[in-house]
């Protein structure tokens, strides 16, 4: 036997025990670090999404049901999205004014049944338009910028009133945090939240969330003259900023996992909330790894949500949600 390094630093000494590896340990996850995206459907049953495994659509009458099981295992908020019937899709998205739409219709559901959790809604055009983009188009397809903020205040304001606690808006529309804040304070909404994402790029990670929401097939084209460009990183940071200054409360980065360096800059710039979303196509590869007995799903789906955190999330919209939080839960 050798007579050793006499090493006065080991790497490894508080790495020796679980319990120490707990005392030292420099980032926690819990589940009151997780929101719980939520679509629901104009039918009466559960119906599974295929591209999703393990994520359904729900009722009316069952997401309330779904919300109460959440605050129960201590997750704080859910984020909703609507599954609009192929009929109630128009070229101008009026249905999202429509006060008794699917969306207003589960946030009441919600909030009259688990009034403490809180309510994100989702405020963009793609669940209502015919032909699937987030805003208003022009005879060449093009998405109109100042006409669609017009209607997004008007969706937002039809789903505060419903009793959403955070307006969120996806849509990436130049203006739209501004002119939604302002309209929230003239209705005397003042405590409504706003978590923008700001930071939301043309992935090629969304499929299974269009599936979700209907939307899939319907597109015309793509989404690359207003979601950001993969490439680009300044860029996040000059969204951020302005959305910051027209009165986010919070701001997220979407997709996840391959956006975690722009995750660590905006919080690094400017030091405030920021969430990302682990979106549809970041779940739909753990759960086919998982299928593949190529991966504990336990263990994955902890290890990148704690990343997050490590890179500087307040919290993270997640379909593991609920799995998360019974595993964090002992």
């Amino acid at each position: 036997m050798t007579a050793g390094l006499h090493l006065a630093t080991r790497m490894r000494r508080t790495r020796s025990s679980s319990w120490s590896r707990a005392l030292h340990g420099e980032t926690v996850l819990t589940p009151s670090d997780l929101i719980w995206p939520l679509f629901i459907t104009a039918g009466d049953t559960e119906e599974p999404i295929s591209t999703l495994p393990g994520v359904s659509r729900w009722s009316v009458k069952e997401i309330a049901k779904r919300a109460k099981e959440a605050r129960d295992l201590g997750i704080p908020c859910i984020a909703l999205f609507p599954n609009t019937p192929r009929e109630l899709r128009t070229e101008d998205g009026r249905e999202a004014l429509n006060p008794d739409n699917l969306m207003c219709r589960a946030t009441k559901a919600i909030k009259d049944a688990v009034p403490d959790i809180g309510v994100l809604t989702d405020v963009a055009l793609d669940p209502y338009t015919a032909h699937g983009h987030d805003g208003l188009i022009d005879a060449n397809g093009y998405v109109l910028n100042d006409a669609t903020v017009e209607v997004l205040v008007g969706q937002s304001l039809n789903q505060a009133r419903a009793g959403a606690d955070v307006i969120a808006p996806s849509d990436m529309m130049d203006g739209r945090i501004g002119a939604i804040r302002n309209a929230l304070e003239e209705a005397m909404l003042p405590n409504v939240q706003i978590m923008s994402y700001a930071a939301k790029y043309a992935s090629a990670f969304y499929g299974p969330f269009r599936d979700a929401v209907g939307a899939a097939g319907l597109l015309q084209g793509d989404k690359k003259t207003y979601q950001m460009d993969p490439a680009n990183a300044e860029e996040a940071l000059r969204e951020v900023a302005l959305d910051l200054e027209e009165g986010a409360d919070s701001v997220m980065v979407k997709p996840g996992l391959p956006y975690l360096d722009i995750i660590v800059r905006v919080k690094q710039a400017f030091e405030v909330p920021v969430f990302a979303y682990q979106v549809s196509g970041e779940y739909a590869m753990i759960e086919a790894a998982v299928a593949a007995g190529a991966g504990d799903r336990d263990k994955l789906v902890l290890e990148t949500l704690l990343a997050f955190k490590r890179a500087g999330c307040s919290g993270v919209l997640t379909y593991h949600a609920l799995h998360a939080a019974k595993l964090l839960n002992g």
